[in-house]
């Protein structure tokens, strides 16, 4: 499975990476999200616990994160839940006029026998994967067009 979700943000590009790789912000500042715990932190990268909802159904895994401002990507593998293996990269590209286009790409090949290429393309990911990216997203950009940009961090 793939998808790719995408918004422009009118927005600082650094205020919004901010918002994206503080993931232990987002239950404050992100309805859809139960909580995150930080588990460990390991140089560049940390692995943390994500909890978050899709519409009433709970949804939970853990991620491994890399946090690489200098390219401006933000990368996720998850480590445990239904969607372990899963790869997840967050871009951020400043494009002309003062928007920032930023993406989120998931990539997921469930190993499971006979069913699991079938379960993540047909429900896994436009069922949960792509509804909880463009609600993250849709948060996200709300909040730094919204905000004055002495608040955004």
């Amino acid at each position: 499975m793939h998808t790719e979700t995408a918004v422009r943000i009118r927005g600082p590009v650094d205020a919004i990476f901010r918002y994206a790789a503080q993931v232990e912000h987002w239950p404050r500042i992100l309805p859809h999200y139960r909580g995150v715990r930080v588990l460990a932190v390991d140089g560049a990268g940390r692995l943390v616990e994500m909890r978050a909802r899709r519409g009433w159904i709970p949804i939970w895994w853990w991620a491994r994160q890399i946090v690489q401002p200098r390219e401006r990507r933000i990368r996720f593998t998850h480590v445990r839940g239904v969607t372990r293996g899963m790869e997840v990269e967050w871009r951020f590209e400043p494009v002309p006029g003062g928007d920032v286009a930023v993406s989120i790409v998931h990539d997921l090949d469930l190993g499971w026998p006979i069913v699991g290429r079938a379960v993540a393309r047909s429900i896994i990911g436009p069922l949960f994967i792509e509804p909880t990216a463009r609600a993250t997203l849709g948060h996200i950009k709300r909040l730094v067009e919204t905000s004055p940009p002495e608040t955004v961090s």
